[in-house]
């Protein structure tokens, strides 16, 4: 059986802590739908096209990644994609409870879908993409939190007027 998993997230902007998820999950799945869902309760900084750009580039040499968008449920487009995996990640026991609500309404949703919880490296254990905006904004050093082509693109968006 092909393990087939979708890695959704808003990913404004993707960070290490993203992608060491996603290169961890690439050796356990034999193909990741990297999904961009656009979060109609965030105000995001990037666009949903910047934001799969982003990915694209920092995947590009993860032969098992694709990068899409998708509005709507999850768990419709992950059928859509003959998925058989969510794929998660866990930062800190703060995550756990609203994780374990989205695992519950995604299992009633679709109980052929099983979600796999993976915890972040402990250096990325705090980091969140608000941190690194927040960082980015008033000209801190993210270099160690993002890959560089986000980095690049943090520091164009807070350059120019929002």
């Amino acid at each position: 059986m092909t393990r087939i998993a979708v890695c959704p997230g808003s990913f404004d902007p993707v960070t290490n802590g993203h992608l060491d998820i996603i290169k961890r999950g690439a050796k356990v799945f034999d193909k990741i739908f990297v999904v961009v869902l656009n979060n109609s309760s965030k105000n995001p900084l990037f666009s949903v096209e910047e934001r799969i750009e982003l990915l694209k580039e920092v995947t590009k040499d993860l032969n098992n990644i694709e990068v899409e968008s998708f509005q709507g449920l999850l768990m419709d487009y992950a059928s859509q994609k003959n998925a058989n995996a969510i794929l998660r990640g866990l930062r800190a026991v703060s995550d756990f409870e609203y994780e374990m609500q989205i695992t519950s309404m995604n299992r009633i949703l679709n109980e052929k879908i099983e979600t796999f919880f993976m915890m972040t490296n402990n250096q990325y254990s705090f980091l969140s993409s608000s941190i690194v905006k927040e960082a980015a904004k008033y000209h801190g050093n993210i270099s160690d939190l993002v890959p560089k082509s986000v980095e690049e693109a943090l520091i164009k968006k807070f350059s120019s007027p929002l």
